[in-house]
């Protein structure tokens, strides 16, 4: 095996290619986040097109002739279709229960226990749109000092606070104790803690100082893998929160794409041998649950020009992985996450361009990192591609 020293792992968050076979089951059958957002003439890839993705099994649209990464898409075994599943497969944990969801809101003796907790009453208690729920409850939270509780087709408790009238050390605080009482049957994937500004419903406006508080991974990751091995895992944006901060030696926060992208180049620079984990969240959060399918589309021409870039400062012993973690297409009815295949581009002196076709297991990316990076991956799921791609 090549002497591998650094892997870069990113995902577009919820940049799915296409309707898994089972999607029919979640209320996705059709859904393509991509082949959505490809129609808008703010869609401009070139970069991620002469790598080779749109060649990726699937994908009805033009490809190139010469690729030059190792390319495929994944299905997803796990049983959910939101961040923390689909990141935990990445890594080489396949879920076989769904996280708990809540689409009526969470239960009276859920609620009464928090309020109990935190000393107040809560507002709403019902899944809605993130910037919805500020608009409607955002006055009265003011006046009587109760945050906004609420939830989504995603397994989360969101908490909605003001930042100078609630405080963000406030909100932290009950958002963490929420997060210990949030376990067995209401065990939810994330608790969010949702900041927003403003004096009125018509000048309310989220922030960037959300926090996340997830469940720990339920096994070994190849997070866990490589930092037990000595090696370097970096989390750039939202990957600590992701994980609870397990198997991570070093967390970098982001306050969106081009902040991610940024901070991820400016580790390029670093001299570490390991694993940095990046996720950029805008197309999710920003585009995908607001059905913007021209915000989405220049999202990701932004990274593709970004992307020509990085390409420049990889070093002979890295390696570039490009992923997705779901999908969220925006044209599709509702705002929620879609069940989709992911795409995986990986690109590397080292790399052989081939056609992986379709692989069983979001993991498989989990297994081939650790051999690519002479980890033992023993005890993760997922099989690994790394005798394929690597050249001779």
């Amino acid at each position: 095996m090549k002497a591998i020293r650094r892997i870069f792992l990113i995902v577009l968050d919820s940049v799915g290619i296409g309707s898994l076979p089972d999607a029919a089951l979640y209320g996705d059958e059709g859904a393509n986040t991509l082949k959505t957002i490809s129609s808008s003439p703010k869609f401009h890839i070139p970069n991620l097109k002469s790598l080779g993705y749109l060649n990726i099994d699937g994908i009805e649209l033009d490809g190139t002739e010469n690729p030059r990464t190792a390319y495929c898409r994944l299905k997803e075994l796990s049983k959910g279709k939101d961040t923390t599943i689909g990141h935990w497969e990445i890594s080489g944990v396949v879920s076989n229960n769904p996280l708990p969801v809540f689409p009526h809101g969470f239960p009276k003796e859920l609620v009464d226990r928090f309020e109990r907790l935190i000393g107040s009453e809560v507002l709403c208690n019902k899944p809605y749109s993130g910037t919805e729920v500020i608009r409607d409850y955002g006055e009265e939270h003011i006046r009587t000092g109760k945050p906004i509780l609420y939830t989504s087709a995603d397994s989360v408790f969101q908490v909605a606070a003001h930042e100078t009238y609630y405080g963000l050390d406030r909100l932290y605080e009950i958002c963490s104790e929420a997060r210990e009482l949030l376990t067995g049957k209401w065990g939810v994937g994330r608790v969010i803690a949702r900041t927003f500004i403003g004096e009125t419903k018509e000048t309310f406006a989220r922030t960037s100082n959300r926090h996340d508080y997830a469940l720990k991974p339920p096994a070994k990751t190849v997070l866990d893998v490589l930092s037990e091995s000595g090696m370097d895992v970096i989390a750039v944006g939202k990957i600590h929160d992701i994980f609870a901060g397990q198997g991570i030696t070093k967390t970098v926060r982001t306050k969106g794409n081009a902040d991610g992208m940024a901070k991820t180049s400016d580790i390029a620079h670093e001299d570490f041998n390991g694993m940095c984990f990046v996720n950029l969240v805008d197309f999710d959060m920003v585009y995908g649950h607001r059905n913007d399918v021209d915000g989405y589309a220049n999202a990701l021409s932004e990274f593709d020009e970004w992307l020509g870039g990085f390409l420049t400062q990889m070093n002979a012993a890295d390696i570039l992985m490009i992923t997705a973690d779901h999908g969220c297409d925006p044209g599709y009815p509702g705002t929620d996450h879609t069940r989709e295949y992911i795409p995986l581009l990986v690109y590397g002196k080292h790399i052989m361009p081939v056609n992986l076709g379709t692989r069983d297991s979001f993991a498989d990316i989990a297994a081939t990192a650790a051999v690519l990076l002479g980890a033992d991956g023993n005890g993760i799921c997922g099989s690994s591609f790394a005798e394929s791609i690597i050249r001779r």
